[in-house]
């Protein structure tokens, strides 16, 4: 299976040039980084959301029309 890897990384790199392969290699790398930011980013805004919905819960505020109602059950 390496063999085939490299055989065909060898093709790629005559038909294209080192440099552009080099410079596909770094945009791929570029963009694995980017996407790996927005999913932080929206796993953060996820997180920071059931926390605020979380503390307004417990602390009885009342939750906007548009929200699906739930039954939480507290042990005082």
């Amino acid at each position: 299976m390496l063999y085939w890897a490299e055989c065909g990384a060898v093709k790629l790199v005559k038909l294209l040039g080192e440099n552009e392969v080099e410079a596909v290699l770094q945009r791929l790398d570029r963009l694995t980084q980017d996407e790996a930011r927005a999913t932080a980013a929206q796993t953060l805004d996820v997180v920071y959301g059931l926390v605020h919905n979380m503390k307004v819960v417990m602390d009885g505020e009342a939750m906007p029309s548009n929200c699906p109602s739930f039954v939480v059950e507290h042990d005082l």
